[in-house]
Formats: C-alpha cells, sequence, structure tokens
C-alpha cells in the first residue's frame, strides 16, 4: 500500500511518554490519568541482569476498570505488576495509519506503542486515527459521507443501561462483563447521563472512593452529549473532540436510538482492508 505524506504513524504519535514504575499503584496510575486527561500510562521495569529500564507494558483505563475494581482489588496495594498488559503491542513509526487502525481492531484495543527496535518513541490512540482518517482527503471515512444517513451505519443500537442508584463497583462489573466503555445512566425510567471508565479511574479511582459505596449518579456525566442521526461523520468527530468525550447520544427527535463510541468511527476502515493487512504482516 502506498501512502502520502502525512499519512504515517509518525506523523499522528505522541511524543511526550507517560511512564510510570512497575512497583507504582494503581492509584498513582489513576492520578496521572486524571492529572493529564488520558486513557493510558507506559509501564517501566528494571532489568536486573543488564543494569537498564525499559518499557515493557501499558496499563489503560480499561485495566483499571476490569482487573482492580471489577474484581474488587484493593487500589493501594495493587502495582502495576499485577495488571499491566504485556508484552507490548508496538507499530513501527514508517507503518501507514491504515495498518495501526487494522493492528487496534484485531487485537481490541484503543493504544498502541510506537516502537524502533527496541526504543518507544511514541503513543498512538484510536482518537489520532479519527483525526487522520476524518480529515484524510478522498479517504475511507469520507466515502461515508455519500451514505444516507452514516451514522447510522456506525451506531450500536444496544444501549447498555444502569440506574443512578447502583454502585461503582456494579458498573465496573458490568463494563467489564459486556466489554463496553460506558452505561447510560437511568432515572425513572428516563436516560439522564453517561457513566464512563474514565470517571471510574479519575473520578472514584484516584481519589480512592470506595466502589462499593460510592452511587453511579454521583460519578455521571449529566446531560447526555448526543448527536441527531442525521449529521455526519465529521460533526460526531468535531463533537467528541469538542467535548472530550468517546461516546455519543445518536438522537432522532429528542428520541436516543442508540450510541455511537470513538472506535466506531474507525472501524469500518478497519474491517474493510483486514485481508489486505493480514497478508502484509
Amino acid at each position: 500500500m502506498t501512502t502520502g505524506s502525512g499519512q504515517h504513524v509518525s506523523d499522528y504519535m505522541h511524543r511526550q511518554l507517560e511512564v510510570i514504575p512497575q512497583d507504582a499503584t494503581v492509584v498513582a496510575a489513576a492520578a496521572r490519568m486524571r492529572e493529564r486527561s488520558i486513557g493510558s500510562v507506559l509501564i517501566e521495569t528494571f532489568d536486573r541482569t543488564q543494569n537498564d529500564c525499559r518499557i515493557a507494558g501499558i496499563v489503560t483505563e480499561t485495566d483499571l476498570v476490569g482487573k482492580v475494581l471489577a474484581q474488587r482489588r484493593v487500589p493501594s496495594s495493587a502495582s502495576m505488576t499485577d495488571i499491566m498488559s504485556r508484552p507490548l503491542i508496538t507499530i513501527a513509526p514508517n507503518r501507514p495509519m491504515i495498518d495501526a487502525s487494522h493492528l487496534m481492531e484485531i487485537k481490541k484495543i484503543r493504544h498502541l506503542a510506537v516502537a524502533e527496535g527496541n526504543d518507544v518513541l511514541g503513543v498512538i490512540s484510536v482518537r489520532d486515527l479519527v483525526r487522520h482518517f476524518v480529515e484524510a482527503e478522498g479517504g475511507p471515512v469520507q466515502a461515508l459521507t455519500d451514505v444516507y444517513r452514516p451514522l447510522s451505519v456506525l451506531m450500536n443500537r444496544t444501549i447498555e443501561t444502569i440506574t443512578s442508584d447502583e454502585t461503582a463497583l456494579t458498573a465496573a462489573q458490568r463494563m467489564t462483563d459486556k466489554h463496553i466503555g460506558a452505561l447510560f445512566v437511568m432515572e425513572a425510567d428516563e436516560l439522564v447521563g453517561i457513566v464512563t471508565e474514565a470517571d471510574l479511574v479519575r473520578k472514584l479511582l484516584a481519589s480512592q472512593l470506595d466502589p462499593e459505596t460510592m452511587r453511579v449518579g454521583a460519578l455521571m456525566n449529566s446531560p447526555l452529549i448526543d448527536i441527531d442521526i442525521n449529521r455526519t461523520i465529521r460533526d460526531a468527530s468535531d463533537l467528541m473532540a469538542a467535548k472530550r468525550v468517546r461516546h455519543l447520544a445518536v438522537t432522532e427527535h429528542e428520541k436516543v436510538l442508540g450510541v455511537l463510541s470513538i472506535r466506531d468511527l474507525v472501524k469500518m476502515v478497519s474491517i474493510r482492508d483486514r485481508p489486505e493487512f493480514l497478508r502484509r504482516t
């Protein structure tokens, strides 16, 4: 596959690495994510035989929710070694963005480390993919703008909900069981907000609140940020970026029809050319 300038991983990656040591606690990781408004941190380990430090893994919001909160582990005593994802999944900086998209989709992840040999140079996220594909002239996402109501093609019509009086622990366990990053919040049979992995990490874990007593209503984002089903993919991308969110309620005549995640915006791109990607890897 040939690519023009501005289409390589190196053009979109974040070069400032957020790294914490392997013996750091879950609370420290959550606090760093809150402080930097990020969804992952890289984990540095010390190799005694080589007397050298190296980046060996990554911890994401999903890891903190699924491996700590959902399993009722004590955040102040759980270390990065216990929960980090390893080996680190990497991509070379000269690979095209479409390859990063395929790799994230196949591995079901939102972050990739960008590496050259043993050196980690940066990190690329699904948000960077969206920015690239939405802006790319004549790219696969722009081709979808000719489709009637493209958001209806991309959104998930299954809406997972939780009531505002249920606990953060229940929310974490439900997200983990359903492999999702957010739940719509109900009060009196009405959708009133949304609670996400980021909320559980930054508002709960980072502040060392008790997930078994903290209620979803105290953590949720309200009112819902929504987008009309007739709007474009670029509109959805711009709204997510402006509001710094990864999920939108898709509505028609003020009725919620489904949910659109940031991963949904590039999912069809990843699926379209996957066979060619697999032949090249």
